[in-house]
């Protein structure tokens, strides 16, 4: 048996994918050595890494609950019941759930937050809730953002400009949701603000409750995915793809409850559920995106 592995070798002692380990050596974030242009790593070195990642330090505070908090999305909430991850799904907005994971209430939090800087998804909105925290963010899913309207759109909308009539009722979402930062930010570059549309007193508290306002008529129109306004026969405008991560500190990646979960997710039926809603791009997922 040899001291040292290759990266092949050692993704597969691991149980990672090569794309997520490169990630973690070039980070330094792992034992590693670069030698002659390849990435050499010493078994010794990574079964005392691994065995830190597993045991909390003493006097350590107790480990956060098996719960995935944060943004609602239909397709996370079907493959958490049937992975057997025996993880719980705790839906309240990307920002809060960004919040829970850094107060050790949850695991891993579910975010789809735009940096309007830069353009990129969710890695802002974790550095600035985690702090100095290590964590990495996953990639779950693209998904296609946009206005959800009633079947035919008989309003005949088009655009976030559209919105401004005064008789258009929108359903918007409580301010610590993704979409709701999403909406903030595409209304701020067509040029208008939050308060020019007639936004519902009451905001939605996940994607399907958007959805389920236009069905029953109580809104006109609202942010939200296309697979919520499919699920229901509802018309949809897509206006941006947006990448969903899950984000958890690293020992958490190598918990059983997140593998059987990345597991089942780089499977067939999961292939085929994604396709069968629609508006999902699930090519990337398990690769890591962003390492704190």
């Amino acid at each position: 048996m040899t001291d040292n592995l290759t990266l092949a070798e050692a993704a597969l002692w691991l149980r990672l994918s090569e794309r997520a380990l490169y990630a973690l050596a070039r980070a330094g974030r792992i034992p590693a050595a670069q030698v002659g242009g390849k990435w050499i790593f010493p078994r010794a070195s990574l079964a005392r890494w691994l065995a830190l990642q597993a045991e909390p330090a003493a006097g350590a505070p107790l480990a956060p609950p098996p719960i995935v908090a944060g943004s609602h999305d239909p397709l996370l909430d079907w493959a958490v019941r049937e992975s057997g991850s025996r993880l719980a799904v705790l839906s309240g907005g990307s920002l809060a759930g960004l919040e829970a994971l850094a107060e050790g209430r949850a695991i891993i939090a579910a975010t789809h937050v735009l940096d309007p800087d830069s353009g990129g998804f969710n890695e802002a909105a974790a550095r600035d809730a985690l702090g100095a925290r290590p964590a990495v963010g996953i990639v779950w899913a693209w998904r296609d953002q946009g206005m959800i309207l009633p079947a035919g759109n008989p309003r005949r909308l088009a655009r976030v400009e559209d919105l401004v009539a005064g008789d258009i009722r929108v359903i918007g979402r409580q301010p610590r949701a993704g979409s709701h930062v999403l909406m903030v930010h595409l209304l701020t570059e067509a040029g208008l603000r939050l308060d020019q549309i007639n936004l519902l007193p009451d905001p939605a508290m996940a994607e399907d409750e958007v959805a389920a306002a236009v069905a029953e008529g109580r809104a006109d129109a609202g942010f939200g995915i296309l697979a919520e306004a499919a699920r229901r026969g509802l018309d949809f405008v897509p206006l941006l793809r947006e990448r969903f991560d899950l984000v958890m500190g690293l020992r958490s990646y190598f918990e059983p409850a997140f593998q059987a979960l990345l597991h089942f997710a780089q499977g067939e039926a999961f292939r085929r559920r994604a396709a069968a809603m629609g508006g999902y791009d699930i090519g990337e997922v398990g690769r890591v995106a962003f390492l704190l």
